[in-house]
């Protein structure tokens, strides 16, 4: 017997005949992604037919999602102008790729986009970054490209780290900056009527 062998010998091992039940990376459908994810509680994405198991986010993370989902609400409720959901919610962009954003929302007029099950397409999109590395490029650059691929109008950047918002607007396929705020600043939407954000007390939320 080898010695990584005999290392391991009478140690519990994953249990890989459990992985042969899921379809391979790469050949995910859309019908297998959905029925996973309702069975379980974690954040999974689809892209491209593959699955991305994001982090369980922090506290100070769900607290911020919490508040912008209150003024969220609070901005288009009364006067019925939309609908917004928190995470965990999934919005298809294409086929065989569903994202799960912090928020989203939708203008009255694309209400029969809101779906039961997922989301079809969105009209502003928030994402809170949290963790560094790969789930800021995934924030900043992969889900930048997808969501204007899907042609979601709006797309939020909230960076506690960094101290910002960028609000990123749709021209033609590409989103451009429509600004940055930092403390002291008030993130403004171009999509949702009325829809803005003090950032001082986005992070304020988040303690």
């Amino acid at each position: 017997m080898s010695s990584l062998s005999s290392s391991l010998a009478g140690q519990p091992e994953p249990a890989w005949d459990i992985a042969k039940l899921f379809p391979l990376q790469g050949h995910w459908s859309e019908g297998s992604y959905l029925s996973f994810t309702e069975s379980m509680n974690q954040f999974v994405e689809l892209v491209d037919g593959r699955v991305e198991v994001l982090q369980m986010p922090t506290k100070s993370h769900q607290k911020i999602v919490q508040y912008l989902l209150r003024i969220l609400l609070d901005c288009l409720t009364p006067d019925q102008l939309g609908d917004a959901i928190c995470a965990p919610y999934r919005v298809r962009l294409r086929g065989q790729t569903y994202r799960e954003p912090d928020l989203v929302a939708y203008l009255a007029e694309h209400l029969n986009q809101f779906g039961e099950r997922y989301g079809d397409g969105a009209d502003l999109v928030i994402e809170v970054v949290s963790g560094e590395g790969a789930d800021r490029i995934r924030d900043y650059e992969d889900k930048r490209r997808d969501y204007a691929e899907a042609q979601i109008p709006e797309y939020w950047i909230v960076d506690p780290t960094e101290q910002r918002i960028v609000v990123l607007y749709l021209e033609g396929n590409i989103y451009q900056q429509s600004g940055e705020f930092a403390i002291g600043d008030e993130a403004v939407s171009r999509v949702l009527p009325g829809f803005r954000a003090n950032f001082a007390n986005v992070l304020h939320a988040g303690r």
